[in-house]
């Protein structure tokens, strides 16, 4: 029992201290991009209706059971920023995707193609809360598709004295993008672009973990 929750406390020390050290390394070349507001987009049917036991921001582990979930190890990172392009300290940001059966964790969201199969070792849903830096991290899959639908995954912002905001961040190079409906519909070139992310290898990984990043910029300023 010690040893699982030593396991469990160094997983969670491992992803706090890449959210504050080397995936706060943005370019000089990010910077110099035009700032490019980041599209609302629908919440979608399948935001959980009722929220898993852990939600912490490492989906592939719940609690500290022994059992990960399947599919491509990720880290998806970015940073939340106001219309200015500074960071916003305090976001919470919220992620939920299916699982690699195609399945969200909501009551009514098996996909009925895989006989409404679910990975049952995917939290399917996490939170993280940005530093000064305005970083976020998660651990999760990379997106699948499910009939209808180009892999995606949906995140939410949260930032006191504002609605929430939703949005999804897509994959890019994926076939499926064209006849995407919900990702087709930002009629905005360059907003549609900046939903769309490359998971590329993650250096040094020997399993084949990806990386994605994903900057959310906000369309105000928040107040001092």
């Amino acid at each position: 029992m010690q040893a699982l929750r030593h396991e469990g406390h160094s997983r969670r020390r491992f992803l706090t201290q890449m959210a504050s050290g080397v995936l706060m390394c943005v370019t000089a070349q990010a910077f110099a991009d035009e700032l490019v507001r980041t599209p609302a987009q629908t919440e979608g049917p399948f935001y959980p209706d009722r929220l898993p036991l852990d939600t912490d921001n490492d989906l592939l582990i719940i609690n500290d059971n022994l059992t990960p979930a399947v599919g491509v190890v990720t880290y998806l990172s970015g940073r939340v920023l106001d219309a200015k392009g500074d960071p916003i300290r305090g976001a919470v940001v919220e992620i939920w995707q299916v699982d690699n059966e195609g399945s969200y964790i909501h009551s009514s969201g098996a996909n009925r193609q895989n006989q409404g199969r679910r990975d049952r070792n995917f939290q399917g849903f996490g939170r993280f809360t940005t530093g000064a830096s305005g970083e976020y991290l998660f651990r999760t899959i990379k997106p699948v598709p499910y009939p209808g639908r180009t892999p995606h995954i949906h995140v939410a912002v949260k930032i006191k004295g504002h609605e929430k905001f939703t949005t999804q961040c897509y994959v890019r190079g994926e076939p499926r993008n064209e006849r995407d409906g919900i990702l087709r519909s930002i009629r905005d070139p360059k907003q549609r672009e900046s939903v769309i992310v490359s998971f590329t290898p993650l250096p040094g990984s020997r399993i084949g973990e990806l990386t994605a990043r994903f900057d959310i910029v906000m369309g105000f300023t928040p107040s001092m």
